[in-house]
């Protein structure tokens, strides 16, 4: 259950409004993201859902409310994509080591815990979409973070690159226990990896569990009930006790 303080939470946002100019793009929003959890944020284009996200990470100044993150919270940021100049010699164990000290058993441990444990000496210019995704999700874990924040990390993959992507993103929290905050546009598999879905429109229009919103008169005015699948879903057994209700979507192997 969610306590009311701040202390149990990760990721407290309170009546959050985000102006540029006279454009208000997020009014009087409210999130919160408990230790462990994931949570999906889903809209249409347009829908503050970038705005929002640019708020919790301290690049976009709310015109009102505030965003409250645990003292000493450890992050991982995972990106939509990142662009490597393909004529650049680049090998992934080097890519993960930039900008610090990074020792070469850490990222191997990464990417295993990514589901990748054999690209360490791959060229980056070499690798997949899919597979230049779980080198950013490795390399977001280095830190050993409490929370990942997923930024349409599936951007560009297919439908079963974007499924096998979060699935890894569950054996990753059930592994760590870290929580996931993520924004996706992928309807048709995103709710077999969330425990909470939040709909957004400016404001939020609907949350809950992946069940509740796919129901939601607010989420169907949206998105409508032809949406590749999303409705389409059926029980999955997780092999991790949580209190949430899961749902499982179409998956296949990347």
């Amino acid at each position: 259950m969610r306590g009311p303080g701040r202390v149990m939470n990760l990721i407290n946002v309170e009546d959050l409004s985000v102006r540029y100019g006279a454009n208000t793009v997020l009014r009087n929003v409210g999130l919160t993201v408990e230790p462990g959890e994931i949570v999906t944020i889903v809209g249409p284009n347009g829908s503050g859902k970038t705005s929002l996200f640019r708020a919790i990470i301290g690049a976009t100044k709310p015109a009102a409310g505030r965003v409250t993150l645990q003292p000493g919270i450890r992050i991982g940021y995972v990106p939509q994509r990142l662009h490597v100049d393909p004529t650049l010699p680049i090998t992934v164990e080097r890519f993960m080591r930039l900008g610090g000290r990074v020792r070469r058993q850490d990222c191997a441990t990464a990417l295993d815990a990514a589901g990748v444990p054999d690209l360490l000496k791959r060229q980056m210019s070499q690798l997949s979409s899919g597979q230049f995704q779980r080198v950013l999700l490795a390399r977001a874990l280095i830190a050993r973070p409490e929370i990942l924040l997923l930024d349409e990390a599936t951007q560009g993959l297919d439908q079963p690159g974007s499924a096998a992507f979060y699935r890894q993103v569950e054996t990753v929290r059930a592994a760590t226990g870290c929580a996931v905050l993520m924004i996706s546009h992928e309807l048709h598999v995103v709710m077999s990896a969330s425990d909470r879905v939040v709909c957004l429109n400016g404001h939020v229009c609907c949350e809950g569990t992946p069940a509740v919103v796919a129901s939601a008169p607010e989420y169907r005015a949206l998105f409508g009930t032809g949406t590749g699948g999303a409705l389409a879903l059926y029980r999955h057994d997780h092999d991790h006790d949580h209190s949430h209700d899961h749902m499982h979507g179409h998956e296949a192997a990347e």
